[in-house]
C-alpha cells in the first residue's frame, strides 16, 4: 500500500507540479497556443482533429510512450531516481572545500532583486548546459547511444514522448547534473549569496516556467512552430527539436539544446530552418533510410538497449560524427 501511495503521489505531482512539463496548467496553455496557430493557419481541419489527430494518438508508438511513462513513474515511486540525485551533497562537498582553502565564510545572505535575477539566469544556463552535453554524449558515444535511441525511436510525437526515456539515460543524466549543478551552486553560495534563491513562479525557476508555458510541449508534437531565423540562434524552437528527431541525413547531429540555442551555435551543431520542412520521425541508418521499429514493446524498450550497448563495446566507444544522429543498431561482433 505504501508503494501505491508513492506512485499516486508521483502521478499527482506530474499533473500538478509546475516543475513538470505535463502539469495541467502547461497542457491547457499548450491547447490555447495550438488554437492560435490553428486560427492563423486558416482552420485547415476541425480543431479537435488539428489538436489530437487520430493517426498520431492511436499510433503504436504512442502506446509505447504511455507504457514507458508509467514504468518510469513506478521506478520513481521506489525512490531510485531520487537516490542518484545527489546535487545537495555535491554542493556541500565543493563549498566545504572552498571554505577550507580560503579560510573564510560564505557570502552574506542578501536577497536583493539583482542577485536573485543573476542566480536565476545562472541556474537555467547551467542546467541547460548540462542537458546539452548529456544529450550530445548519448548521441555520439556508442555505448550510451542505445539508451537514448529509445527516445528517438518514436515514430510519432506527443507531449508524453518527452518522457520516452530509458531509466539508464535518466540516471546518467542525473549524475551529470549532480556534478556540474552541485559545483555551480557551491560557487554561487561562496561568491554571490549565502543561500540559494532564484526568482520563481509558483515553485519553479521563472525561466523554466516561461519555457514550459509557451511551447515546450510542442517540442514533441505534430505541430510545427518556428521562432524565425534570428531568435532561433538563441532559443531552441519546437520546430528545431522536430528537426533533431528527423530521420533525414542532413538533420543528423543537430540541435541538441533544450532551451537555449547558444550551445549548439557555440559548438557547431545548430540547424536553423529557412521555412517549414515536412519531416518523418524515428530511427534511420547513416544514409537516412528508415529502420523498422526496434522497440515495439515495453520489454524490448527496456532490455534491448543493454544488449546493444554491450555489443558496442566491441566496436569502440566513439561513433562516427557523420552518423551521430542515426539510429542503426550495433551489429553482433
Amino acid at each position: 500500500m505504501e508503494f501505491l501511495h508513492r506512485l499516486y503521489a508521483t502521478l499527482h505531482a506530474t499533473a500538478t507540479s509546475l516543475e513538470s512539463r505535463l502539469a495541467v496548467l502547461y497542457l491547457l496553455l499548450t491547447v490555447v497556443l495550438v488554437a492560435v496557430l490553428w486560427l492563423m493557419r486558416g482552420r485547415p481541419t476541425s480543431f479537435v482533429a488539428y489538436l489530437l489527430p487520430r493517426e498520431v494518438y492511436r499510433h503504436k508508438s504512442n502506446l509505447v510512450d504511455i507504457k514507458i511513462f508509467l514504468f518510469n513513474a513506478m521506478l520513481g515511486a521506489t525512490g531510485l531516481f531520487a537516490a542518484v540525485t545527489m546535487t545537495p551533497l555535491m554542493t556541500s562537498f565543493v563549498l566545504d572545500g572552498l571554505l577550507h582553502l580560503t579560510g573564510r565564510s560564505t557570502a552574506p545572505v542578501e536577497g536583493t532583486w539583482s542577485k536573485l535575477a543573476l542566480a536565476t539566469v545562472i541556474m537555467i544556463l547551467t542546467l541547460d548546459f548540462c542537458k546539452y552535453w548529456a544529450h550530445r554524449l548519448h548521441h555520439e558515444t556508442t555505448i550510451l547511444w542505445p539508451f537514448h535511441a529509445l527516445h528517438h525511436s518514436a515514430e510519432v510525437m506527443t507531449p508524453l514522448t518527452a518522457n520516452r526515456n530509458h531509466p539508464v539515460f535518466l540516471i546518467l543524466r542525473s549524475l551529470i547534473y549532480t556534478v556540474i549543478v552541485g559545483a555551480v551552486q557551491a560557487l554561487m553560495l561562496f561568491l554571490l549569496m549565502g543561500k540559494i534563491e532564484v526568482l520563481t513562479i509558483g515553485t519553479v525557476n521563472a525561466g523554466y516556467f516561461l519555457f514550459n508555458a509557451f511551447g515546450a510541449n510542442l517540442r514533441h508534437s505534430h505541430v510545427w512552430l518556428s521562432y524565425g531565423r534570428v531568435l532561433e540562434h538563441f532559443l531552441i524552437s519546437p520546430a528545431q527539436h522536430h528537426i533533431h528527431h528527423s530521420i533525414e541525413r542532413k538533420h543528423y547531429n543537430k540541435n541538441y539544446g533544450e532551451v537555449f540555442a547558444i550551445w549548439d551555435w557555440m559548438f557547431g551543431t545548430l540547424y536553423v530552418p529557412d521555412s517549414y520542412e515536412a519531416l518523418s520521425f524515428g530511427l534511420s541508418d547513416i544514409h537516412g533510410n528508415r529502420i523498422e521499429q526496434p522497440y515495439p514493446t515495453l520489454r524490448s524498450a527496456l532490455l534491448d538497449p543493454f544488449a546493444d550497448s554491450w555489443r558496442a563495446l566491441w566496436k569502440g566507444t566513439r561513433r562516427d560524427p557523420d552518423a551521430a544522429n542515426a539510429g542503426e543498431r550495433p551489429s553482433a561482433p
